[in-house]
């Protein structure tokens, strides 16, 4: 389970089994978990986030993008 950035205590992820799926990127912070494709930026699941959060974790997913989408081609690509 790859980290691939944690910003304001939001660990953004991906498991190392879910290559076969579209790009996406997982988030966890305490309790809550969420989940958002990257392709185009679309939140899939979120459990135990507050709407505010959940659109704080929206914008962070859209800033790191370009991030996210190296990261997820150097890992299951190479």
């Amino acid at each position: 389970m790859p980290t691939v950035l944690i910003v304001d205590g939001y660990r953004f992820f991906f498991y190392s089994n879910e290559g076969n799926e579209p790009k996406h990127i997982h988030v966890e912070k305490g309790d809550g978990t969420a989940k958002f494709w990257l392709n185009e930026v679309e939140e899939v699941y979120s459990f135990g986030f507050k709407i505010r959060e959940r659109k704080r974790i929206a914008e962070l997913v859209v800033l790191h993008h370009e991030l996210f989408i190296k990261k997820w081609d150097e890992y299951f690509n190479d």
